[in-house]
Formats: C-alpha cells, sequence, structure tokens
C-alpha cells in the first residue's frame, strides 16, 4: 500500500529571462550596428516610476465626443456581457469546489418490495423469524413479498486528509480571479478599439475635407484650362489631363465615403448598437493626447496589464491542480452516516422502536490499474508548464509592445512634424506652379504634377497623424490603462 501510494514529483519548467530593470529603446541606424559589432551596451533610459497606464481613460482621451462612445461601449458591448457570464461560470465553479469540503445530507424517503429466493440467507433468516416464539402480531415478516420502508437522513462526507479538495477550492477560487481579470483585459481592449475606430473616422473625415476642397480647386483650374484652350493658349490635351486629374480626385473622395461608411458601422457593432450617426469632436488636426506619456517600471507596468495578471493566476490555478492530482494516490476517508425510520410494514413505520440510525467510515486508496489517476496527473502537470510558458509569452508580448510603442510614438510625432513642412512647401509649390504657367515659365504638366504632389501629401499627413494618435492609443493598452473605473 505504501508502495501504491508514492506519487513522483512534477517536473519544473526551466528558468527563463529575467524581466529587464527598463523598457530600453534600441537605436536604430548604423551607430546600432555599430554598437552591436563591437559589443557595446545600448543605452538604456532612466527608468520613471509613473506609468501612462494608470491614468483613468477619462483623463487620457479629453474628447468628450469619444468619451461618450466609450461609455456607451462599456454598458453595451457584447464581448464584455459575455465575458462576466464567464466571471459567474468561474464563480459557480468555485461555489462547488467550495461545496465538496462539507458533508452532503440528503433527506430520504424511499418505499421497495423483495422476494428472497428459498436457499438465501434473507429467505432462511425470514422463514425462520416468522416461526421464532420470540415475535408476535407486526413483528412476523411479510411474505412473499417483504417491503421495506424508509424516510430519514442520508449523508456523506469525505475528509479532506491529503489537503486534495482543498486545493481543487483553491484551482476554482484563482480561476475566478482570473476571469476578472479577463473581463479587465476585455474592457481594455474595447476601450482602445473604440478610440482606434473613432481616430480613423476622424482620419476619412479628414481626407474627405481635403479631397472636396481639391477637387473644387482643380475644377476651378480645369474651367481656367479650358478658357485658355479657347484662346490658343492650351491645348485639348492640357484640358484632358486636368479633368482626368479631378476625376481620379472625385473617384477618391467617393472610396473614401465607403470607407467612412464601413468604420462607423464597425464602431457602431462595438457599441452593441445597429448602424445610426456617429457624433464627432474636435476634428483631426485639433485631437490631443498627454504630450509624454512614460511607461513606468516593467515590474509595475507589466503587472497592471490585465492579460499578466490573468496569466499569473492561472499558473497558480495549475499548480493547485497538480497538488490535487498528486493528492488523488492517497487513500480516501468517507464518512457515511444516516438517521431515519425503517420499517418492513408502513403503518409501524413511525413508531419510535422503527428509530435507526448508524455510521460507516471507508479508507479507501488506488492500488492497482492507476492509469486514469496516472493520466489526469500527467494532464495537470503538462497544463502547468504550457501555463507557465504562456505566462512569460505574455510578458514578453507586454515587454515588446511597451518598447515598441513608446519608440513609434517618438517616430510617429517626428514624421508627423517633417510631413507637416512637406505639405506647406508643396501647398506654395501649386501657387508658384500656377503663377510660373501663367507667366508662360512652366507647363500644364508642372501644375497637375504639383496638384498632385500636395494631394498625396494631405492625405499623408492625415495618415500620419492618425498614426500618431494611434500609437498613443497602442502605448496606453499596452501599459494596462482602460480598465480602471473613472
Amino acid at each position: 500500500m505504501a508502495s501504491g501510494c508514492r506519487v513522483a514529483a512534477p517536473t519544473e519548467p526551466k528558468a527563463s529571462a529575467a524581466l529587464p530593470a527598463a523598457f530600453a529603446t534600441t537605436p536604430q541606424g548604423p551607430s546600432a550596428v555599430a554598437a552591436t559589432t563591437a559589443g557595446g551596451a545600448l543605452p538604456t533610459p532612466p527608468a520613471d516610476t509613473l506609468s501612462a497606464g494608470a491614468l483613468p481613460w477619462r483623463q487620457f482621451f479629453a474628447d468628450p465626443a469619444l468619451a461618450a462612445l466609450i461609455d456607451t461601449a462599456l454598458q453595451q458591448n457584447l464581448d464584455l456581457r459575455i465575458a462576466v457570464q464567464r466571471v459567474e461560470a468561474a464563480r459557480a465553479n468555485y461555489l462547488a469546489r467550495r461545496g465538496a469540503l462539507l458533508p452532503t445530507v440528503s433527506a430520504v424517503g424511499s418505499a421497495g418490495a423483495d422476494r428472497y429466493g428459498r436457499y438465501t440467507l434473507n429467505g432462511v433468516g425470514n422463514f425462520d423469524t416468522n416461526l421464532s416464539p420470540n415475535i408476535e402480531g407486526g413483528q412476523r415478516i411479510p411474505d412473499p413479498l417483504t417491503p421495506d420502508f424508509f424516510i430519514g437522513l442520508r449523508s456523506s462526507w469525505e475528509i479532506d486528509v491529503w489537503g486534495k479538495l482543498k486545493s481543487r477550492r483553491k484551482a476554482a477560487y484563482l480561476r475566478v480571479l482570473a476571469s476578472e481579470q479577463g473581463r479587465n483585459f476585455v474592457t481594455t481592449n474595447v476601450v482602445a478599439e473604440v478610440a482606434r475606430l473613432y481616430y480613423e473616422l476622424l482620419t476619412y473625415d479628414n481626407q474627405l475635407a481635403v479631397l472636396q476642397r481639391n477637387v473644387a480647386l482643380q475644377q476651378k483650374a480645369l474651367g481656367v484650362m479650358r478658357i485658355q484652350k479657347q484662346a490658343g493658349r492650351a491645348t485639348e490635351l492640357a484640358v484632358q489631363q486636368f479633368q482626368a486629374q479631378t476625376l481620379r480626385t472625385e473617384s477618391l473622395a467617393y472610396e473614401t465615403r465607403q470607407r467612412i461608411t464601413e468604420t462607423e458601422a464597425s464602431l457602431n457593432q462595438l457599441l452593441g448598437r445597429y448602424p445610426q450617426p456617429i457624433a464627432r469632436g474636435a476634428a483631426l488636426p485639433q485631437q490631443t493626447l498627454p504630450a509624454r506619456l512614460s511607461a513606468g517600471l516593467p515590474s509595475a507596468a507589466l503587472l497592471r496589464r490585465p492579460d499578466v495578471r490573468q496569466a499569473e493566476l492561472d499558473l497558480q490555478a495549475a499548480r493547485a491542480d497538480v497538488d490535487a492530482a498528486r493528492a488523488a494516490f492517497l487513500p480516501s476517508l468517507t464518512l457515511t452516516p444516516y438517521v431515519g425510520f425503517n420499517a418492513f410494514r408502513s403503518n409501524m413505520l413511525f413508531d419510535p422502536s422503527s428509530l435507526a440510525f448508524g455510521a460507516v467510515a471507508g479508507l479507501a486508496g488506488p492500488i492497482l490499474n492507476r492509469a486514469q489517476l496516472k493520466a489526469d496527473q500527467r494532464t495537470a502537470v503538462a497544463a502547468n508548464l504550457e501555463t507557465y510558458y504562456l505566462y512569460q509569452k505574455t510578458l514578453q508580448t507586454g515587454f515588446r509592445e511597451v518598447v515598441t510603442g513608446l519608440k513609434g510614438l517618438e517616430n510617429f510625432r517626428a514624421a508627423a512634424a517633417l510631413r507637416q513642412q512637406e505639405v506647406d512647401l508643396l501647398t506654395k509649390g501649386v501657387a508658384t506652379a500656377n503663377d510660373l504657367y501663367v507667366a508662360g515659365y512652366a507647363s500644364y504638366l508642372e501644375v497637375i504634377t504639383a496638384q498632385r504632389s500636395v494631394l498625396e501629401a494631405e492625405l499623408s499627413l492625415a495618415e500620419a497623424r492618425q498614426s500618431q494618435l494611434l500609437q498613443s492609443v497602442d502605448l496606453y493598452r499596452a501599459l494596462g490603462g482602460g480598465w480602471q473605473q473613472p
């Protein structure tokens, strides 16, 4: 029996790389290659103890229209409602695991009848009992059918000697906490997704305004070109080129309108409602976010992320499952007491002399054919290792997202500033090209090229501003922001 209860210790996972002390941003360009080749250390920025992820989303998103959309999403989003039900399911499982530690008591009322064979212990015993001079009247056993009536209480209680049931209860409780962190993770993603779609919508609005303004300018230029053709200063080819450019810009405007429709539909679905107009706040160029987004210490910033917390709690629950699987190999002690009225005549059932009670204590442990228990243990160990690696992967993913977000925010800010300068120069170039064309020092192709260049630059500037805003949203989400109550 002692050898049958022995259980091998579970395999421990290999140690993973330690979490860096700060979010180091890798330099780019020839200097980084030279430093790496020479074996030099890459610079690490000083650690900031404060993190933008600690800001409630109402402070991070200052646009009232966006705040109203996020409020609606947090109340009506279907993914959030599904996540809430997962929490309820985890709580129900914890309730069941907690109840397994307590005795079960059942009220029992039963009635039956048996015909015993003549050559059985009960058959011979009933026959001899009825012939005994010590019994009389209602004590005689009915024959050939012997009734059996019972009304009372029966109980069963497994004494948790080895902590198996407590380990299962602990695992269930940890999964309740993990499911709540999973709900917070869904909340974070919903907030970030609403902001992302909102900024995309503002970007398309900005691009549509740019296209419409350029259509008006190009139509005006087309009219001038037609007048110059009538005056003999321009050819039909020039008119056709200007008209083709106007038609292309108009087609881009219709494509942008379709993107606006698709984005509004996606945003409405995220808000848990059917398509309807989306209220906008400030235009894209006037949108602002916190000027400086600090990441804080990785050890604190990453633990603020709900997915990291969820992975950590799942890991602890998996370890408790391993403990329960190991304890299942040990003998279990079960008590089965009962008390009630028992009789073979219904009219004597509630007689005080029919009161019966008893208790049985049983100790049972697996000795042979423990294949199912071994399989359960191996499954629990594998699940424990899997959750450990998932936890490490979640940490690495979070660290990568924060580092990418910090560097991306810096780069996109610089890109947007440079593209703004490009738009300013190309806008001046359009005016210069028109003046030169009127003076006869430039061709109509140069005017068309200048107009097309400024249009593409303005559309690109809108995309750069969008990328800057989206990078801020992604960094806020990566730092675990969005699930805190405002």
